[in-house]
């Protein structure tokens, strides 16, 4: 049978190749053909997964963290794109707890990145975007570039969102020499309302219900110094521009075109060939929740599945979806390592071992 193994990351545990060689080495059926094809739909590892496929040079970048403090990026060079991740300036994964707050997080290491890019003579940067500690619509990455956001007075603005509120104008013109700009992203969220940036994923990034009043408020507002400043309409409308904290709305603005992540990342590395001629489909990411199953990693290739007649397994840390809904989407079943083990802590602290036994299990179950 041809087992492939095509999992996101477990976030703040392992990385997506960490996963599927866990899964591989506990495949116990012999006889098997086991293909580990790791993925990223625009989030963490969306770097380092490309870079595994593609014949590319990684350049390391010094870049900031969204507090402002050095840290350390790459960008992917490969066929004239340059590939970057958000998460590496913006990631939620880069603060502790205690140091979350939307309200002044910055995408101002983004800007860095796609400066560094600009500079490599790449025609056309995408972007991945996911999992971001930032609420600041790109203020922060527009800033690096050289247009930061202005009040009435002519200042630059303070990072964070919360400042945006008092936005009046942008301070120059961003410096892109005409480079085409893909947006990578993990959801279709716009960029403010119910759906937005702010209610949806603010709460994660450490905003209270306040915060996310004030935030909505804030990037609306600079939505409209955006659409003026480059001529738009309904830019806060937009799918794909709340993805990142609102980045994807200032990509849009910028003149870049949104697309889907996991999409992105199949084309590349081939997946469809590999689905073609797949036995059995094992996909998987450390938190499987209604999000899951709107552009993220699991989506896709359960759909992948389902479209070809393949089974499709999924394994995660926890299960919050219902099964109805994972099988309409595809998934043929779920195990996770709550489960498994019997406790979240186990889970956290052994995921590696968690997912070489339940791998072991499941070739027990479907190997001929």
């Amino acid at each position: 049978m041809r087992v492939l193994i095509c999992p996101d990351k477990f976030a703040g545990t392992l990385s997506a190749p960490e996963v599927a060689r866990a899964v591989a080495d506990g495949w116990s059926a012999p006889g098997d053909v086991l293909v580990q094809r790791p993925l990223a739909d625009g989030g963490p590892g969306f770097v380092e997964v490309l870079a595994t496929a593609l014949d590319g040079r990684r350049v390391p970048v010094d870049t900031v963290d969204p507090l402002g403090r050095p840290a350390r990026g790459e960008i992917l060079l490969a066929g004239g794109v340059a590939y970057v991740e958000s998460a590496q300036a913006c990631g939620l994964h880069l603060l502790t707890a205690e140091e979350r707050d939307p309200k002044r997080a910055t995408s101002y290491g983004l800007g860095l990145l796609l400066a560094a890019a600009v500079e490599s003579g790449a025609g056309e940067i995408v972007v991945g975007l996911g999992g971001s500690a930032v609420n600041d619509a790109g203020a922060g990455m527009l800033a690096a570039l050289g247009a930061a956001p202005l009040d009435e007075s002519g200042y630059a603005l303070p990072y964070g969102g919360a400042a945006l509120i008092n936005a009046a104008a942008l301070g120059g013109v961003p410096q892109l020499r005409q480079v085409r700009l893909v947006a990578a992203t993990d959801v279709d969220n716009p960029l403010t309302g119910l759906h937005g940036a702010s209610n949806v994923f603010g709460p994660q990034k450490g905003a209270s219900r306040e915060d996310v009043l004030l935030l909505d408020v804030a990037l609306e507002h600079f939505a409209g110094v955006l659409e003026r400043a480059f001529d738009l309409k309904d830019l806060a409308l937009q799918p794909g521009g709340g993805a990142a904290g609102g980045i994807g709305a200032a990509l849009i603005a910028l003149g870049g075109r949104v697309t889907s992540g996991i999409n992105l990342v199949t084309n590349l590395i081939g997946l469809d060939a590999e689905l073609d001629a797949a036995d059995l489909v094992i996909t998987g990411e450390g938190s499987f929740d209604h999000q899951s199953l709107r552009g993220k990693v699991v989506a896709g290739i359960a759909a992948g599945a389902r479209d070809r007649g393949l089974p499709c397994v999924v394994l995660a840390g926890r299960n919050e979806t219902g099964q109805r809904e994972a099988a309409a989407a595809g998934v043929t079943e779920t195990h996770t390592l709550v489960e498994h083990f019997g406790n979240v802590e186990t889970a956290l602290a052994e995921p590696a071992r968690g997912l070489r036994e339940l791998a072991t299990r499941l070739a027990g179950q479907w190997s001929r």
